[in-house]
């Protein structure tokens, strides 16, 4: 439940975890209140691109940076058409934002989309928390939502958790589109749509790559209805142990041999199609900072995530699956999680993080050239 209201930065405001941790600031955006699952993101920029990227469905986002909002909010740079976040928690929103390109606040962009905020309070504290003990539910409170402690609270607690949540159908598009190759078009993409982000169908198309974006219910028949060169599977919010019909189609498309490539959820759902288990990171990878290792160059990129969960699969051995070899490609090193994966046998590949750079580094840009490096291959 939200109000829309101007002034919201004098209205108080509570943020409640679901282990009666307390913190006290003051509304930003919307006033009353959400749930959601508390994380943080260790991005300095581009927090537009995390407000309107699918796959923070239902999360409530602390920024670890503690100014926020000094570049305002622009037309240009949106993930997708609407914010998704839960909740957003600044420690210093910026009074006036700087930059020619922007139109509006960010303030003014929460409140007019209804996304509750909290901001002055100690993000640093609150980070260290979730840390310590883990991403957990959380309830923002502000205006006529706030009531006594215990009663937030209670309702904090009866709040849906991350883990078992099916939640890709409620982002993707329910109708297939097309996204033109830009010049000359080289080659065609079935791109099943979990939660993408606009600009990767965009990286596509600027290799030449006409993208037909299909819904997260669209079945094998669906995808080779497009007359694919290669498939391509998105990002996108939720538990991937809930995922039994993504994994399906894409058993589909190994048994055929068709070029794949999966980002961030779509690797979790290469992993499962290839029979290894996911789990849930302590507090996940969020952020455009984080340095993994492609294990075929040796090559250390800095890399943009938003993940929850990973894959379970052995970091030091080629494993053996219904679809032939399988090896661990990419590892975080902070904490040697599961970053990406590569059959041997089959033309197929997927990474956990963000290529498209939207916001974030550009140093796995590598990654859509040798996706079509794999369709030139086929074709040959």
């Amino acid at each position: 439940m939200t109000t829309s209201t101007r002034g919201a930065a004098k209205t108080p405001a509570v943020l409640v975890l679901e282990d009666g941790r307390i913190f006290r600031g003051r509304a930003y955006g919307a006033v009353g209140e959400t749930f959601g699952e508390a994380v943080f993101s260790t991005g300095m920029t581009g927090y537009q691109e995390t407000l309107t990227d699918p796959s923070y469905h239902r999360q409530v986002v602390v920024m670890t940076a503690p100014h926020v909002g000094n570049t305002g909010v622009n037309d240009e740079d949106m993930e997708s058409k609407k914010i998704w976040v839960s909740g957003y928690v600044v420690r210093d929103p910026a009074r006036v934002p700087s930059s020619w390109r922007s139109r509006r606040t960010l303030d003014e962009e929460l409140d007019a989309q209804g996304v509750v905020g909290i901001s002055g309070i100690d993000t640093r504290a609150l980070t260290r928390h979730l840390r310590e003990r883990g991403a957990m539910r959380v309830g923002i409170f502000s205006g006529g939502a706030v009531q006594d402690d215990a009663a937030l609270l209670a309702r904090v607690q009866e709040a849906p958790q991350m883990k078992g949540a099916n939640l890709s159908a409620e982002v993707a598009t329910t109708e297939p589109y097309v996204v033109p190759a830009i010049g000359e078009k080289k080659f065609t993409v079935a791109a099943v749509d979990l939660g993408i982000k606009g600009m990767t169908p965009h990286r596509m198309a600027e290799r030449g790559i006409e993208v037909h974006l299909l819904p997260a219910t669209a079945t094998v028949e669906d995808v080779y209805a497009v007359n694919p060169d290669g498939v391509f599977f998105s990002n996108g919010p939720g538990d991937p142990a809930t995922a039994d019909h993504p994994v399906s189609v894409m058993r589909g498309v190994l048994e055929r041999g068709t070029p794949l490539f999966g980002i961030c959820f779509g690797n979790q759902i290469l992993g499962r199609a290839l029979g290894f288990g996911t789990f849930k990171l302590k507090y996940g990878h969020r952020g455009i900072n984080q340095p993994v290792q492609d294990r075929t160059t040796g090559k250390v990129e800095v890399t943009a995530h938003n993940h929850g969960f990973a894959v379970d699969a052995p970091l030091d051995q080629v494993s053996e699956t219904p679809f032939g070899r399988a090896e661990v490609s990419h590892v975080c090193l902070n904490d040697n999680v599961v970053e990406g994966l590569r059959l041997l046998d089959r033309p197929a590949f997927s990474v956990q993080y963000h290529p498209e750079a939207a916001a974030g580094p550009h140093d796995a840009a590598y990654l859509f050239d040798r996706f079509v490096s794999l369709m030139e291959g086929q074709r040959a």
